[in-house]
């Protein structure tokens, strides 16, 4: 048995159904209908555009670690804390942690504005501590409080492509690498979106942001 998801769209509803009829006169499958759910993506379709989320699956994350109670914060990180090794700190259950890490990774599909600080927590997966697991335990506590949010596309006859990126210096303290960051916009609405941690040591903020762009 061969299974696959095929998802198409035009300007025209007929186009689409033509184009229905032609696929299933060609191979056996059946259509689902309007496009609203797509590997835990949601997908809402309005008049005024479209919006993809993941609502339901953020809700079902806060239920499985058990943060579905917990208090709300405004903001996925602590601003003015670094996170290093901090060896003085107890270890935790690192197979917990890299699961809950791989969870919110992959809701970053839509959230691009978790993107830094669950790729910042990715890379203590080896050997965490219980200052680690606190910090995406934040996250969590965050999502809590945005779970609706979500990517909007709304008609435009705007179509320019406009690119951005940016690099901190030293982030990482202890291997004193840095962190590029960067998103596109199609007009005014973002369709791609990154943030990694630098492969070289940059010694300067200059040539860090001259990485970021390559």
């Amino acid at each position: 048995i061969y299974v696959d998801d095929i998802i198409f769209g035009a300007t025209n509803e007929n186009i689409c159904q033509e184009f229905s009829k032609l696929m299933q006169d060609e191979f056996e499958m059946s259509m689902i209908g309007e496009f609203k759910f797509f590997l835990g993506l949601q997908i809402v379709q309005s008049d005024e555009g479209i919006k993809i989320h993941q609502t339901k699956y953020t809700k079902e994350l806060l239920k499985k670690y058990k943060m579905d109670d917990a208090k709300p914060m405004k903001t996925s990180m602590y601003p003015s804390i670094t996170l290093g090794l901090d060896k003085d700190s107890p270890d935790v259950d690192n197979t917990m942690y890299r699961r809950m890490v791989v969870s919110l990774l992959y809701l970053t599909t839509s959230r691009p504005d978790t993107m830094f600080s669950v790729y910042i927590y990715a890379r203590f997966q080896v050997r965490p501590k219980e200052v680690h697991l606190q910090a995406v335990k934040r996250i969590l506590r965050y999502l809590k409080g945005t779970a609706n949010l979500g990517i909007n596309f709304y008609k435009s006859q705007h179509f320019s492509l406009l690119g951005n990126c940016d690099a901190d210096y030293v982030g990482d303290k202890w291997e004193r690498k840095n962190t590029s960051g960067g998103c596109h916009f199609l007009g005014r609405y973002l369709v791609s979106w990154t943030s990694k941690r630098q492969s070289t040591i940059a010694l300067s903020t200059c040539k860090a942001e001259y990485v970021a762009v390559g």
